[in-house]
């Protein structure tokens, strides 16, 4: 009986020592909360709205001071779809389609020809405000352009300043397009942004 005390009592240390450590896993996970509920209105957060913005978007390959550059060549054997081509951008956005109208922000980004049948750009880019109510505060848009549609549809994925837990899409219509001397463009948005 006198060696089967100290056997009983070393196994009773041990599960003891372990039920014990799993209750401090238990409160330390209560602790260290992977993701909570929080109240919106802490952050300021209190009517969301919807705001439509239209904006010019020029893209200016040519030329002496060109807003878009090529980073990537398309590989030679590359169809007429220019696959594998990627552009940094730092386009103005402006109030009318002419280049002198006045400047609202700049759509600083990338675009990538990412189809190999058809002409289609993948796109990310932030259209960062210079004026007025908005300045300092960007929407960001990303999604698929194939820019021989009339019209295409992109997402807004984000934003940053008002436009934090931004929301919403755009519309981009192809209003001019020099595709066989310099690929430059212009081209409408349609912004609908969802934003508190």
């Amino acid at each position: 009986m006198a060696r089967i005390l100290p056997t009983l009592a070393f196994h009773l240390l041990i599960i003891a020592s372990l039920l014990s450590s799993f209750s401090m896993i238990l409160v330390s996970a209560e602790d260290h909360e992977f993701v909570k509920s929080m109240d919106p209105e802490l952050f300021g957060l209190k009517k969301e709205k919807l705001t439509h913005f239209r904006l010019y978007w020029h893209d200016v390959v040519d030329g002496p001071n060109p807003s878009a550059v090529t980073i990537v060549q398309p590989p030679s054997n590359s169809s007429q779809t220019r696959f594998g081509l990627i552009r940094m951008f730092d386009n103005a956005l402006t109030q009318g389609p002419e280049p002198s109208s006045k400047l609202l922000g700049r759509a600083q980004g990338f675009y990538g020809s990412a189809s190999q049948e058809d002409i289609s750009l993948l796109m990310a880019q932030n259209f960062a405000f210079v004026q007025g109510k908005y300045n300092g505060s960007t929407i960001t848009l990303m999604g698929r352009n194939s820019i021989l549609n009339k019209v295409r549809e992109l997402s807004v994925i984000g934003g940053s300043g008002l436009f934090r837990y931004a929301r919403g899409y755009a519309l981009a219509t192809t209003q001019s397009f020099n595709a066989s001397k310099s690929d430059d463009a212009i081209v409408e948005y349609n912004i609908y942004v969802l934003h508190y």
